[in-house]
């Protein structure tokens, strides 16, 4: 009796710990964005930053239907990019991978799992572009025009935090930019970011998707986010709209195959760069880089006449260090005054 007992126990045990760890394959985790699908030729691991996946959705399957994809399973990811890099990092199974900032990308370059040519490729790395933008309520009751707009008072603004979140980056790197004159005078941007976070940002959360979907809910007024997320949100029936302010932000979106990819990851790869992806990407909102693609979308996707680029403020490696490191970043600083956390 004792043993049965004992052994019922044990039973009961393993039920609960299989139960913590969740379903292994054919699951999928709505705050993770992971779904795994196997396949007759191997199954690609594509780990990604959280706001495509309803493109990949359209664009893995079309995949699979030609010759190169036929017979391969997929198993996704999405989430906050910083994370999303991390996790590669520290030994998360990726083969494709595409995250919303540069330095997401360099991480991975630097322990060895991405090649440092990786952008070296007639796209220079790119999968698609954007530029940043204001999500509205439908109407724009508020009359959000101007960065100037978004101090007005009793205005509450959403954007994500940037120690997680790329998109969160870009849109910090949006305002600060258009407010410094490209970076000339970089008190004026630190400034307005300081009082933009710490009187009018209410809630930093910790992924594009996660905040779009706080803002779709009902809180705020104005969503710090891509051009495509606003379109992306009609197209699902979302009630908003979007204003892309004059002075803003060009957004470049990063992809590459691990090193250590099988060859089906770079036939993935160059679909998703071909003129049938990108299609799909457009379709979306997102700006494509493929230049069949682009010049045939080119009225869809005006650019703002102050658009500036991530170079034009001193490029990524100077940019992260000066605004985004966690010890002695500007934005760090402006984030620790507003009780934001800064810890990756």
């Amino acid at each position: 009796m004792r043993n049965r007992s004992l052994l019922a126990t044990v039973l009961a045990l393993a039920a609960v710990a299989v139960a913590a760890c969740g379903g292994a394959s054919d699951t999928k985790d709505s705050s993770a964005g992971v779904s795994d699908s196997g396949g007759s030729k191997g199954t690609l691991s594509l780990v990604a930053y959280s706001t495509p996946q309803v493109v990949y959705d359209e664009i893995i399957p079309a995949f699979q239907k030609t010759r190169d994809g036929s017979g391969i399973g997929f198993r996704t990811s999405f989430g906050a990019s910083g994370d999303q890099s991390r996790a590669v990092e520290a030994g998360q199974k990726a083969d494709v991978v595409s995250f919303s900032v540069e330095p997401d990308m360099t991480r991975l370059v630097e322990a060895g799992l991405v090649s440092r040519d990786w952008n070296k490729t007639p796209t220079k790395g790119l999968v698609t572009t954007s530029v940043v933008s204001f999500i509205v309520r439908k109407g724009n009751p508020k009359h959000i025009r101007t960065w100037d707009d978004l101090l007005k008072p009793g205005v509450q603004v959403l954007t994500p935090n940037p120690f997680t979140s790329g998109a969160a980056k870009w849109n910090l790197l949006a305002a600060y930019g258009a407010k410094s004159g490209g970076g000339k005078d970089p008190r004026a941007g630190l400034d307005f970011l300081r009082e933009l976070i710490t009187k009018h940002v209410r809630v930093q959360d910790k992924s594009g998707r996660e905040a779009l979907q706080d803002f779709t809910s009902g809180n705020g007024d104005v969503l710090l986010s891509y051009e495509y997320e606003a379109t992306t949100a009609q197209k699902k029936g979302e009630q908003v709209d979007y204003v892309t302010p004059d002075d803003t932000i060009k957004i470049d979106i990063d992809i590459a195959r691990l090193e250590k990819a099988p060859a089906s990851a770079q036939k993935f790869l160059d679909y998703v760069l071909s003129k049938s992806g990108q299609e799909r990407f457009a379709d979306w909102g997102y700006r494509p880089v493929n230049r069949e693609v682009l010049a045939a979308s080119k009225s869809k996707f005006p650019d703002p006449p102050g658009l500036f680029t991530i170079e034009d403020l001193g490029g990524w490696s100077k940019v992260n260090t000066r605004m985004f490191d966690p010890e002695k970043g500007a934005l760090a600083k402006i984030e620790e005054q507003a009780g934001v956390s800064t810890a990756k």
